[in-house]
């Protein structure tokens, strides 16, 4: 009887079915993303067939959470935000706090608490960015102004949901603790961490900004790609470890403060962009592993509210961000491509929704419904983007670049 290695085995189940599945969502023009969560729900314990470890998958994901939250700090650019801060930043407070209401008000009317509602509804409030970078970048928006708006937008969400994350463990301290927690005691046990967090990014701007950079530069000096590679491992996955352990933050606070820091640095930047090893491998098994808790026949047992809570991510964020839009007087068809970019939800959601789950903030039926509703807004943002086209006059620029036809996308993918 041949050695049983289920951390070899879920690591090659989960790449050979994530590619299949990736390259049969992609023939269908849809995000790969969509076929790596696919891949996990087929070995996960809710379908029939080989059943991964999931407790291995998960742990694996945990990297790929860092490496993800450590690339989007690489990508963060406070310029870019500036460029646009004055219709993105207070849009996507608006949007979001707008698609909470929506949610908590749903979880509400189908028999959930309050805390319940409000967690289950800020994974809805928030868009993919890998979506919508995809999407835009196929369809050549990435640089008109309902591009720049749209991933500035982004840009607010992802700090937003930082932000989310970071408190997240006190709000679960207090709604599973037995004893009444009074409101001030609440508001110490925030400020707490809160300092904590803020001497912690203090540490990384201040340190970070004198010492990585010139050591960036030594290590590529020696020319080796392998240390250089390691070096920026170790930066993102001992950055986000120490976040964890000496400052009760998240691994993925410390991951995003860590790329924070590089891409003040060009040479820091463009190093880590370029050398961050594995980031891809391990954001697939991420995605993976979130399918394989996913309950398929959620959609049948709960249908209500899984309809419902993609009409909260299709129409109810995409109104409410062309409404916003128009306030700040932009033109119809720019205002219907930033309400389509946003109309879907993914990897910070699911980021989210996973240590909810774990916290027992979230029951396992509304983690189904989050996924159920990211797996249908994430497959129909296409046929989204296709009735802007449609509902908009072919004079403008941004739509006009819509219609073209793309026979080389894949390529750039």
């Amino acid at each position: 009887m041949p050695e049983y290695h289920p951390l070899i085995e879920i690591i090659v189940t989960s790449i050979v079915l994530a590619f299949i599945f990736g390259f049969i969502a992609k023939s269908l023009k849809l995000p790969a993303l969509l076929g790596y969560l696919v891949a996990g729900v087929m070995i996960g314990p809710h379908t029939p067939g080989f059943v991964g470890d999931a407790h291995l998958s998960a742990q694996l994901a945990e990297i790929g959470v860092i490496l993800l939250m450590f690339s989007v700090g690489l990508h963060f650019s406070p310029k870019d935000l500036f460029s646009v801060g004055r219709i993105a930043i207070p849009g996507a407070i608006v949007q979001i706090f707008s698609a909470i209401i929506l949610g908590t008000i749903l979880a509400l009317l189908c028999g959930f608490s309050f805390i319940q509602g409000v967690v289950f509804s800020i994974p809805l409030s928030v868009a993919s960015t890998v979506v919508l970078l995809r999407t835009l970048e196929q369809r050549h928006l990435l640089m008109t102004p309902s591009g720049k708006i749209s991933v500035g937008w982004l840009v607010v969400e992802d700090i937003m949901m930082v932000l989310a994350i970071v408190l997240l463990p006190v709000l679960a301290d207090i709604s599973l603790s037995d004893k009444d927690v009074s409101v001030g005691a609440v508001g110490l046990d925030m400020l707490w961490i809160l300092f904590k967090i803020f001497t912690f990014a203090i540490l990384m701007f201040v340190i970070g900004r004198k010492i990585l950079p010139g050591l960036i530069f030594s290590i590529v000096k020696i020319k080796s790609r392998e240390l250089t590679s390691l070096a920026i491992l170790s930066i993102a996955l001992g950055f986000a470890y120490a976040a964890y352990k000496y400052f009760d933050a998240s691994f993925a606070l410390g991951a995003f403060l860590a790329g924070l820091v590089l891409n003040e640095s060009e040479v820091g930047s463009k190093t880590a962009q370029q050398h961050l090893p594995l980031k891809d491998i391990f954001a697939v098994l991420f995605f993976v592993s979130v399918g394989m808790l996913f309950d398929p026949m959620v959609v049948l047992k709960h249908p209500v509210i899984v309809i419902t809570g993609v009409l909260v991510v299709v129409v109810g964020k995409s109104m409410a961000a062309y409404g916003i839009m128009r306030m700040f007087s932009q033109s119809r068809e720019t205002s219907l491509i930033v309400a389509a970019s946003l109309a879907q939800i993914g990897e910070f959601s699911f980021i989210f929704a996973g240590m909810a789950r774990n916290f027992k903030l979230l029951p396992a039926t509304l983690y189904d419904v989050i996924l159920a509703c990211a797996l249908i807004s994430i497959s129909i943002n296409p046929l989204v983007f296709n009735l802007v086209k449609f509902m908009t006059s072919k004079n403008d620029p941004d739509l006009m670049l819509i219609d073209m036809t793309h026979d080389n996308d894949h390529i750039h993918e």
